[in-house]
């Protein structure tokens, strides 16, 4: 069977033919593979949170209009959401301990980590544009987040979705 073939099975037939794994291997691989990429994104969003939540404390703070500030408390929502949704899999792995539901924890830490970096996104896109507006101008703060949020669509979105076509 050639390599295109054997990209149209089932992933969980194509890991039995080239892997040589059973089911519950490939379930404890993808669960391993989940964890190591959330390790990352959570120290990400831990240190933009520690970040966001001293801004307020800060002398110039108060210099920030409305607006800027409107969009601060966002990204603090934003970013506390994203530190629980990318969090949310240790609890669930916690809760199902010893239950022998590594497929249920396998496709939520999934959802988990897409909706994490989804909201991490928006939660960096939102502290560069205060941090911008701040020591710029609102004009540099929507540019800088056009910027960014081109940026981490192209690398967390397409970049993907283009490899993943070429495979």
């Amino acid at each position: 069977m050639s390599d295109r073939d054997q990209s149209r099975q089932p992933d969980s037939e194509w890991d039995r033919a080239n892997r040589h794994e059973t089911e519950t291997e490939r379930l404890d691989r993808n669960w391993n593979d989940l964890l190591q990429e959330l390790r990352v994104a959570q120290t990400g969003v831990q240190l933009l949170t520690g970040f966001l939540l001293t801004l307020p404390f800060q002398q110039r703070f108060k210099d920030l209009d409305d607006i800027a500030k409107y969009v601060y408390l966002a990204t603090v929502g934003a970013s506390v959401a994203a530190t629980g949704v990318l969090v949310a899999p240790v609890a669930i792995h916690r809760l199902l301990f010893r239950q022998h539901a590594r497929r249920s924890m396998v496709g939520a830490g999934h959802a988990c980590a897409l909706a994490g970096l989804a909201l991490l996104g928006v939660a960096t896109c939102g502290a560069v544009y205060v941090v911008t507006t701040l020591v710029v101008d609102d004009t540099a703060g929507v540019v800088a987040v056009l910027l960014v949020a081109i940026a981490l669509i192209c690398l967390w979105v397409l970049l993907p979705l283009l490899m993943r076509r070429r495979e």
